[in-house]
């Protein structure tokens, strides 16, 4: 929706939007497969063992 050839600044199009600046230039990342495999090993322990907090999970990633 904001067109950066406008006569209104990328800020002032922001603006009207209601959306940050910064949201505008935002480029998401790829995630990394070591990341995604981390994160699935995390939940899939949490499903096991509910009660555990963070400290708990990070001594059963061991």
């Amino acid at each position: 929706m904001i067109d950066p050839a406008a006569k209104l600044s990328v800020g002032r199009q922001a603006n009207v939007l209601g959306i940050s600046r910064s949201a505008v230039y935002y480029k998401p990342r790829p995630v990394p497969d070591s990341d995604l495999k981390l994160m699935h090993r995390i939940d899939r322990l949490h499903m096991e063992f509910p009660f555990a907090g963070s400290r708990m999970l990070r001594g059963l990633l061991v």
